[in-house]
Order: C-alpha cells, then structure tokens, then sequence
C-alpha cells in the first residue's frame, strides 16, 4: 500500500491522533518508529519513512517508540472494513489463527496458497502473515510483561512464540530492551482481580458516543451472559482455549478492560473481540462526515456525534439473536433467548476452584452444537422458527456458513439466505453486526422506518432504500442512528 509522504508528515506535524493506526512513522535517524501523535519533536523529513503496518516497521530494523508505544495504537479502520482477502486476513491474525493453525491454517481459511497469500499481504502492509502475527506477539508479550507476575517463560508461550529464545530475541528489537528490563520500568504488579486477570486500556478514535453504546447493549443484554451497570459493560465470553470474561469501561480516550482468562494464551483473541464489540476500529470522523452531509442527519450527527455500530464477539450468536427477533420487539425477543439460554447455558468456570477471583463469571453464548443438540420444547417458539435455528446451527457446526470475522461477507450472506426462514432483514442484520458490514440498510425494519418518519425521510422501503444511497458506505451506521430517532 503506497502512502502519501506529504499528507502523512502534515498529520505527523499536526500530531493528529485520528491518524493513530493509519499509517506508522520511522525515524531513520533515531531507529525508532511512533504513531503519528507522538509528542515528541517532529523530524525532519529527509529522516522520516511511513510504514503502513508496525510490523513493516520492525522489518526495516525499526524498534517501537517508548513514550507514544505505537503498539497500543488503534487498528486501521481500513482494514477493520474491507471485505476483500486482506482485510479478512488482518482480521483471522488480530483472532490469533496464526498462532493456533500456523500460516497453512490461515491460508486454508482464505481458500489461497499460502504463497499467493504472502504476496498480497506484502504488497498491502509492507510484510508477510508471519510478520504480522509476530509483531502481535511482540505486542501481547509486553502486555503480559506489564501487567501480570507471570514468569517470562510463562508469558512466552502465552503469547504464542515458540521458545523462550524467540520471546526474548523478538522483545529486545522491537522494544530495544530486555523482558525483564520492561517489567523493572513499569513496576512490577499484579492485577487486582487476582490470578488470570489483566487489566489494560483500549485506545479508539474520537470522538465516542459511550452513551449510545450502553444503551444498546443494556437493552439487548441477557441474563447471565451479558449485563451493564454504572457505566460497565460486562459480559462473558468463549474463547479458542477456555471461557472467559471482559468488563468493558469507556473512559476519556480510551476502553478501560479488565479480562479474565483461564489460559493465558486467549489474550490477543480477547483483546481483538472486545475492540469489535465495541468498534473501536472505527473512523468516526469520516462517518460522520457522510452522514452529516444530509440535512436529515445533519442535526442528529451534529448532536450525537460518535455514534458506533456495536458488533458481536460470536457471529453464531448473533445469527440466532437475529432470527429469534424476527417480526417481533427487542423485549420479547430478549424473554425468548432468556427462556431458552435457562435450558442451554452451561456454566461457567469457578474461580473459587483457586480461591481467587471477585466472583463467579458470566457464562458465555452456547455453541452451535448445543443448540443443535437441545430437545424441541426448550426452544419455545413456533416449529418454522425452530427449524430455522437448527438449520443454522448445523451449517455454523459443519462448517459450511462461517460467520468468523474473516469470513467472506457475501458468501456467508448467499448462504444464510439459502436457509430456510431467513430472509433479507435477517441476513442483513447478520451481515451489520456478525460480519461487519459499514453499508447494510435495512428498509423494512420497522424501526428504522419510524426512525426515518421521525427525521422527515421516506419511510416506504423501495424510497427509503434509494434515499439511503447517498450514506454509503456508512449505511449500517445511518441505521443505529434512525433507530435512536424512532
């Protein structure tokens, strides 16, 4: 991917942090590489290199800068967005596929060679799917380092390297210091949530409309698995080597997160789940942008602005959310997933069993396989909509509808249509916040109709739909706002 110098050292000069994860700045001179708001003095430019990715920057012999920890910066919105096989692939590594299938388990997802694959990510970010992965490594390694008393062995596999020589070799260059000298700098000190708990910040983009944020997942929120209070959300979660559990905090310029883990190894994967969750990769700026250059939206922008599209961090629960919310309210589609999550809903690890731990974990959505294991009179709701669930259920079990983040979004909406009882609302709902999806507008949604009306649009579908052109590609986003205004 080509980088503009002069644009580049203009937000670099400007230490515009909107940019932060954009692109990254390597200063020749010095040896380092910052986010573009680092505050330190600005160099010059015949000492300056852009890099689209930290790991480029690592590949030119580049070590990460101390005082702004470009590491910690947020991810490209370009990549959070794009469908194609690069942004699909930055998406399966931020989820730690690499470090748990290896580069030939990454490339069988994609359906490419593993060859083809590097090329691309070459030419898009500067270095190769094992660079990539590794700089993640790098990344949770010193996340480990700084806020856990694990071993440096411990953290060492945890963070996905193979060996502690590896561990150690990658640290001192890209952080210019040993393991151990990072701990010695930040003090050593454990978590106060005890073993297995980190606590760490979420950097985003402002600005964030938090507010708005809670509101929609407190009305969405289900017992046992998921709750919001005094301006928390907490939730639990199933990641690849155990359950585990986020408590979510906005706070001035970034996500206060306090992650609760049985193995170690689920960090980076529960880190990446978290930041989609929230949408924290967002560029909210030029969305807004978009949307406020309609003079429906403009007060509404204008007023709100900020606004994000919660996704999820489990595309198969999202899928049935949908499906159970067919035709009918919020509410009643909350009581039916509470009724059926009281027959299905396994619980959850005990921390009592080490006798640490603020008390018992939130359990995370079933699996496919539970679901389609359950007997018929748990689900309580009419037998078309069972099968409709069971249907989905066995295509997310065998394989054959991925709903991952680095799914193919219009294979898996192709589909989810071709199951019996989803129809476009629902594989659009699916495709907005399993997937993804920036530009899904949902003109028959009631809801959004009446968001419409309310701001004076069209609310007939077929008008709504055409109307909604000018939004793209921030349709998805145009709807969470037409459902705040309805």
């Amino acid at each position: 991917m080509e980088l503009d110098f002069e644009r580049c050292y203009r937000a670099v000069d400007s230490r515009d942090q909107r940019f932060d994860g954009w692109f990254y700045t390597g200063v020749t001179s010095t040896g380092i590489y910052c986010r573009p708001s680092c505050p330190a003095m600005t160099p010059k430019r015949q000492n300056v290199r852009f890099f689209p990715s930290a790991a480029a920057a690592q590949g030119a012999g580049l070590r990460a800068c101390r005082r702004c920890r470009p590491d910690a910066a947020p991810g490209s919105p370009h990549w959070d967005v794009r469908a194609d096989v690069v942004g699909r692939a930055m998406r399966l590594i931020a989820d730690g596929v690499v470090d748990r299938d290896g580069i030939p388990g990454l490339a069988a997802r994609l359906g490419y060679t593993e060859r083809h694959l590097h090329r691309m990510l070459r030419a898009e970010m500067g270095a190769g799917p094992l660079a990539l992965a590794r700089a993640q490594r790098a990344q949770t390694a010193r996340t480990l380092i700084e806020t856990t008393g694990l071993g440096m062995a411990e953290i060492a596999f945890a963070a996905g390297f193979g060996s502690v020589r590896q561990f150690n070799d990658t640290v001192r260059e890209v952080y210019g210091t040993a393991p151990s000298e990072l701990r010695t700098a930040r003090g050593r000190c454990a978590a106060p949530g005890g073993a297995g708990t980190i606590t760490l910040r979420l950097a985003y983009r402002p600005p964030l409309h938090a507010g708005a944020l809670l509101d929609f997942l407190a009305l969405r929120a289900l017992p046992g698995v998921e709750e919001v209070r005094d301006g928390t959300y907490r939730r639990g979660l199933r990641l690849p080597h155990g359950p585990g559990e986020a408590t979510l905090t906005p706070a001035d310029g970034h996500v206060s997160a306090t992650l609760r883990l049985t193995d170690m190894r689920d960090l980076a994967p529960a880190v990446a789940r978290c930041r989609r969750l929230l949408d924290l990769d967002a560029d909210p700026v030029a969305v807004d942008g978009t949307l406020a250059a309609d003079p429906a939206l403009a007060g509404a922008v204008a007023a709100e602005p900020g606004i994000r599209l919660p996704r999820s961090v489990d595309g198969f629960e999202m899928a049935l959310r949908a499906i159970v919310g067919q035709q009918v309210s919020v509410r009643s589609a909350r009581t039916t997933l509470t009724r059926l999550l009281d027959h299905l809903r396994p619980p959850g690890p005990d921390p009592s069993d080490t006798g640490e731990g603020p008390g018992p974990w939130l359990a995370g959505f079933p699996t496919a396989e539970e679901v389609l294991g359950a007997p018929d009179e748990v689900f309580g709701m009419p037998a078309g909509r069972r099968a409709t669930i069971r249907a989905l259920a066995g295509a997310v079990a065998d394989g054959s509808l991925d709903l991952a983040p680095g799914g193919n979004r219009e294979e898996s909406v192709r589909r989810l249509l071709a199951l019996p009882g989803i129809g476009p609302w629902t594989a659009g709902y699916v495709a907005m916040r399993a997937l993804g999806d920036p530009d899904v507008l949902l003109p028959t949604d009631l809801a959004v109709r009446r968001g419409a009306a309310a701001l004076g649009l069209p609310d007939d579908p077929k008008t709504l739909d055409a109307y909604a052109d000018r939004w793209r590609p921030w349709r998805s986003y145009a709807v969470i706002r037409l459902w705040r205004a309805a």
